[in-house]
């Protein structure tokens, strides 16, 4: 039986070329894991695949120094050339069971979900967790699926995987989320978004169990 690789999903950080700007990247994430950040993934829709490969070579450099497991959006291939610590899959995206196979049980796979249907089917497929959303408006992600909170909490009840919240959660309604049990919230805006990152990345932080708790 496969066992999912565990770890610190409380406060996931994923990147946004467009909210970064003009800043340096490295120097956000460093921000952002200094904040209390747990897990990097490393969102790039606009690079070709050579820049994305290069680019995630050097963030994980970082992210290794400081002790933080780096997913790598989408691209199954970048993660498995640049030895990322994890691959995460979007329902039109390779199928879990495959991506499973090719990664190997030693990494981590994130599926994104926003049925129980598709949850429950990612978790039997080999999934590290699931990452369920949007559960409020976000403007980071186009062609988003709604999930109430009710829903979070009926997903969260029957896995047995961690199950993280994403989709436009703030350091104002993140208490809500959390109240449904999730293992973690995914942000990118309230983060990445704020000009003194390391700040909001406390701010979040402290709303949270402590790591210890959700090792």
């Amino acid at each position: 039986m496969f066992m999912p690789r565990t770890g610190d999903y409380s406060l996931y950080l994923v990147t946004d070329a467009e909210l970064i700007g003009t800043r340096d990247l490295l120097s956000c994430v460093r921000a952002a894991i200094a904040g209390g950040v747990s897990m990097v993934q490393l969102r790039e829709k606009n690079r070709t695949a050579r820049e994305f490969y290069h680019l995630a070579q050097t963030v994980r450099e970082t992210t290794s120094a400081l002790d933080v497991p780096l997913i790598i959006n989408d691209r199954l291939d970048i993660a498995l050339a640049m030895n990322a610590d994890g691959v995460h899959l979007g329902q039109n995206d390779l199928p879990a069971g495959v991506a499973r196979h090719l990664l190997g049980a030693g990494k981590i796979m994130g599926i994104s979900a926003a049925t129980m249907p598709e949850a429950v089917a990612a978790a039997r497929q080999g999934a590290s967790y699931v990452g369920v959303g949007a559960v409020f408006p976000t403007t980071t992600k186009g062609n988003v699926r709604a999930v109430t909170l009710a829903q979070l909490a009926a997903i969260k009840q029957v896995l047995a995987i961690p199950v993280l919240a994403i989709g436009g959660i703030t350091v104002h309604n993140a208490p809500e989320v959390l109240r449904t049990g999730v293992d973690g919230i995914c942000v990118a805006k309230a983060i990445l978004g704020e000009e003194n990152i390391i700040q909001a990345a406390s701010q979040l932080r402290k709303l949270l169990p402590h790591k210890e708790e959700l090792i």
